[in-house]
């Protein structure tokens, strides 16, 4: 027996080493890492889940647990910062970010999920001891036990505006969604209230995982042998894996046979692809092909033709994921790292281009819901030359009778119809293709000839398309 003193507090109490909890440890990691390094969970959380899984006590209900706690918290960080800064006696601004993720962690456990309260504020508190120490931990008990005084409903009932006064600002507390971006997407869709609050709704739904069967490599029965496997309802190389699991577990996946794709990307190839040309239909270009998924559809769907594939990327590192992608492609291809406002091609050299161009991302929410308070309205201005640029090129590298997809992962009219209109009136003898027809079976696509998905709507991310055909 240890002839050491037990530790005792000021009161006398013996002192209780905290517990660790790993799944909430983990949970926390991954929220510092999207804070402090600009990280996005989709990217940060796999790893720690894999590192997690090799150790005997994380089952795959603490990995759901983890990862519902880092992506509810992320997804519903403004409505839980608002209900926060009524509990707190300093300006939110003010609490150190550490702090700050755990009191997140408490009140998404406490508002957004069904774990019982006194369970949600003791486990939390456990973890602030961890990882914060006990001083700051008292501070996390007494702000969650005010956070615990009221559900959901009726946090919001104190801290969103109504919504007759204020209709955009309502909704960004009760949606969790900055303002701005809340006022972007209700131009873009359009209509009356229930429309955008669906849209909203749906960015903070989780979304199912997507595969996508690569043409000549895979087919989508293949993947409909999978656990939890249904097919898409789009696209037919799509398949849903409805309760989640691990993609890389699936041979094809492994293989690069099929990959992880959102049916909306898996649209917008496919669109381009049978899109009518006049002429021949031998040369094709990805003109902004980083990370690789349309490309590596595109070139599976060109093999099929006996067209060839050329995939350029400006990022050398991704211009390596696009090779990746790629490999194993039944016809020809080549990947090159190019800047494509700079095309190292000739002019009219191909008879389809796709140029998918960066954006702001706001169409993809659901997958990456840290975006929404990371980007800024004059984020918009940084793209706009780029975007403009990028369209311009591959107007440019198609020829006479051959067609341009311009496509981009937001609906933000900014980068979106905008950006066409204006490309179009400095280049002369194009047209727009109406994109319906290319897009058989889907719904609500709006009155053309350009077409914007929406989660709502259509279950996948907001993808916009617009279809040019070069005419002379």
């Amino acid at each position: 027996m240890s002839d050491q003193p037990r530790r005792t507090r000021p009161s006398g109490k013996p002192y209780r080493r905290p517990k660790k909890d790993p799944v909430r440890i983990l949970a926390f990691e991954a929220l510092r890492a999207v804070d402090e390094r600009d990280a996005y969970a989709n990217l940060v959380l796999p790893p720690l889940l894999r590192k997690a899984r090799e150790k005997d006590d994380f089952d795959a209900r603490d990995a759901a647990l983890a990862t519902e706690l880092v992506y509810g918290t992320l997804r519903r960080q403004g409505t839980y910062d608002a209900v926060i800064a009524t509990c707190v006696d300093r300006p939110l601004g003010e609490v150190d970010p550490p702090v700050l993720d755990v009191l997140s962690l408490g009140a998404h456990q406490l508002l957004g999920t069904r774990i019982p309260t006194h369970a949600a504020v003791s486990a939390t508190v456990e973890l602030a001891r961890v990882v914060l120490g006990d001083g700051r931990a008292k501070f996390v008990n007494a702000v969650l036990r005010k956070v615990a005084q009221h559900d959901l409903d009726g946090w919001l009932e104190r801290v969103a505006p109504p919504y007759d006064e204020d209709p955009e600002d309502h909704l960004a507390v009760v949606h969790s969604h900055p303002r701005w971006v809340v006022s972007a997407l209700w131009d873009s869709l359009g209509g009356g209230r229930a429309g955008i609050e669906e849209l909203l709704h749906a960015d903070n739904e989780r979304p199912e995982v997507t595969l996508v069967a690569r043409p000549g490599r895979a087919t989508a029965e293949e993947l409909l042998g999978e656990d939890a496997a249904v097919p898409g309802q789009w696209s037919p190389y799509a398949v849903r894996l409805t309760e989640g699991g691990e993609p890389g577990a699936i041979a094809a996946v492994r293989d690069g046979r099929a990959g992880v794709q959102d049916e909306g990307s898996q649209l917008v190839a496919i669109a381009l692809a049978n899109a009518p040309l006049d002429g021949p239909d031998r040369r094709w270009l990805d003109g902004c092909a980083g990370p690789g998924g349309k490309a590596a559809l595109l070139g599976a769907l060109a093999a099929e033709r006996g067209a060839t594939l050329l995939a350029s990327e400006k990022q050398p590192h991704r211009a390596g994921l696009v090779a990746r992608a790629l490999e194993g492609n039944p016809g020809p291809y080549q990947v090159i790292t190019a800047d494509g406002t700079r095309p190292a091609w000739r002019p009219g050299s191909f008879d389809r281009v796709l140029v998918d161009v960066p954006c702001t991302g706001l169409g993809a929410l659901r997958r990456r819901p840290e975006a929404r308070w990371r980007r800024r309205p004059d984020d918009l201005e940084g793209f706009a030359p780029l975007q403009r640029g990028l369209l311009r090129t591959a107007l440019e590298s198609v020829r006479v009778g051959g067609v341009v997809a311009y496509a981009t992962c937001s609906p933000h009219l900014a980068e979106t119809r905008a950006v066409v209109a204006d490309v179009l009136k400095q280049v002369p003898d194009t047209d727009l293709v109406d994109a319906r027809p290319l897009l058989p079976g889907v719904p609500d696509l709006g009155d053309g000839p350009d077409v914007q998905l929406w989660p709502h709507l259509h279950g996948t991310d907001a993808m916009y398309l617009a279809l040019i055909r070069r005419t002379g």
